[in-house]
């Protein structure tokens, strides 16, 4: 699985398309190849999957019960307007219009790494959303997220 760090800023041109930052880039290997998996996120975000991440993904999905309604539901969510793209030759990739709107994405975008996926987001939603994070509620989830758990210290 490929893991991803950092936080970096991008523009969309007028067809919809990015230059995949360098910084990003520089953390894929080579034998990975240059496919990706774009789908929405689980907030008003995209979430970008080397295809190498995507597939063990839809191996666990493919295990989930379509005999139960709200299973359903989240397996037609989760992959609704999931779309494979390829970066081009000038290392640019195509945000597919329906998954634009989805996010709201205008012009300046944040790729945001989160362990084995990027997440795209606005640029301005983005910045609302991590200044309504407080140091008391970033505190309080990492311990009910973390806390009790056999982890090793941070």
């Amino acid at each position: 699985m490929i893991q991803f760090l950092g936080e970096y800023e991008a523009t969309l041109d007028a067809k919809g398309r990015f230059l995949l930052p360098a910084g990003i880039k520089k953390q894929i290997p080579e034998d990975a190849g240059d496919q990706f998996v774009i789908a929405r996120g689980f907030e008003k975000c995209l979430t970008l999957y080397p295809k190498k991440n995507w597939d063990p993904i839809l191996a666990e999905l493919s295990k989930v019960s379509e005999y139960k309604a709200e299973n359903r539901e989240f397996l037609r969510y989760f992959t609704m307007g999931a779309s494979l793209c390829d970066l081009d030759s000038a290392g640019r990739m195509l945000v597919p219009p329906n998954l634009k709107a989805h996010a709201g994405l205008e012009k300046d975008i944040v790729l945001v790494s989160v362990i084995n996926k990027i997440e795209i987001w606005d640029k301005v939603k983005y910045q609302q959303f991590f200044e309504s994070f407080t140091p008391e509620k970033y505190s309080d989830l990492a311990e009910r997220v973390m806390g009790g758990q056999n982890t090793t210290q941070l």
